[in-house]
C-alpha cells in the first residue's frame, strides 16, 4: 500500500510539473484574448464616436479583466521557476520503475497460478522425504498411486512457472536498478544535465538496464545516450545484493510465508 501511495503522488507530482507550462498559455491567452478584444473595440469607439455612430450598452464588458484572472496568470508565471523543459530525472526513473513494478505484478499473478496448480508436487516430495519405514514408505506408494492423475504436472504449467519466473526476476531487476539512481542526487542530477546537453526531454527518451554492464542507461531521442553504473562506480551507488540476502529476504517475505512451498517444506 505504501508503495502504491508513493507511486500515485509521484504520479501526481509529475502532472503538476507538466501543467506549469499549460497554465501559463491557457492564463496569458484569457488575458492576451481580452487585451486584443478591447484593443479593437477602444479602436471602433474612437472611429465611430467621429462618425456619429453609438454601439450597444456593455458591449465591453465581456473584456473586463477580473481579480481572478490577474491572479492566476501572475501565480503561473511564479510557477513557471519551477518548470523543467527538460523533464526531470527522478520522476522519469520513479515512472519507469512504476512500469516495470506493473510488469512483474502481473508475472507474479501467472507464477502464483501456475505454482498452486504444481503445488502437488511440493506435498509428494515432503511425504516422500518424510517417509521414515516401510510401512510409511508404502502409504506413500499408495498415495502415488491412486492419486497420480492428479499429481501428474502439466509442461503448460510449467512453462508458464518457468516464463514467468524468468519475467520475474527481468522486471524486479529493472524496478530495483530504477529506484536505486533515482535515490541518488548526484545520477539525477547527471542525467538532468543529460538531457538539457542534448536539447531533449525525458518524455521521449527510454532506459535500460544492462545486467553485463552493470548500469542504467537512458537513451535520448538524437542517439546519444548516459550511463550510470550501478556497481559501486558512480558515486558510490551500489545495488548489488548476494544470492544469500536474497534468499534471506523472500524466506522473511510474506509471499514466501502463505506459500504451499513454505507450508509443505522448503526445497531450494
Amino acid at each position: 500500500m505504501k508503495k502504491l501511495l508513493k507511486m500515485i503522488a509521484l504520479s501526481a507530482i509529475c502532472s503538476a510539473q507538466a501543467s506549469e507550462l499549460d497554465d501559463l498559455i491557457n492564463t496569458s491567452a484569457v488575458l492576451a484574448n481580452k487585451i486584443d478584444g478591447a484593443t479593437q473595440l477602444v479602436g471602433a469607439a474612437i472611429t465611430h464616436s467621429n462618425m456619429g455612430y453609438v454601439t450597444e450598452d456593455g458591449i465591453v464588458d465581456p473584456h473586463l479583466i477580473s481579480v481572478a484572472e490577474v491572479q492566476a496568470y501572475n501565480q503561473a508565471l511564479s510557477n513557471m521557476s519551477y518548470y523543467q523543459p527538460y523533464g526531470d530525472a527522478q520522476t522519469f526513473l520513479e515512472d519507469k520503475a512504476a512500469e516495470e513494478i506493473s510488469l512483474m505484478n502481473d508475472a507474479v499473478d501467472v507464477f502464483t497460478e501456475a505454482t498452486v496448480k504444481m503445488s502437488t508436487v511440493i506435498e509428494v516430495a515432503d511425504m516422500a522425504e518424510t517417509a521414515s519405514s516401510p510401512n510409511e514408505e508404502k502409504a506413500v506408494q499408495d498415495y502415488v498411486q491412486n492419486n497420480v492423475e492428479t499429481l501428474t504436472i502439466d509442461q503448460g504449467d510449467v512453462d508458464d512457472f518457468n516464463q514467468s519466473l524468468q519475467d520475474i526476476e527481468t522486471h524486479a531487476n529493472n524496478a530495483g536498478a530504477y529506484l536505486g539512481v533515482a535515490q541518488s542526487k548526484e545520477a539525477t542530477d547527471f542525467l538532468n544535465q543529460g538531457a538539457e546537453d542534448n536539447g531533449t526531454h525525458f518524455d521521449v527518451a527510454s532506459i535500460s538496464y544492462s545486467s553485463n554492464m552493470q548500469w542504467v542507461q537512458v537513451d535520448w531521442a538524437n542517439n546519444t545516450a548516459s550511463a550510470v553504473y550501478i556497481n559501486g562506480n558512480n558515486w558510490g551507488i551500489d545495488l548489488y545484493v548476494s544470492a544469500e540476502d536474497a534468499y534471506f529476504a523472500g524466506q522473511q517475505s510474506e509471499f514466501y510465508e502463505y506459500s504451499p512451498s513454505n507450508y509443505f517444506g522448503e526445497y531450494q
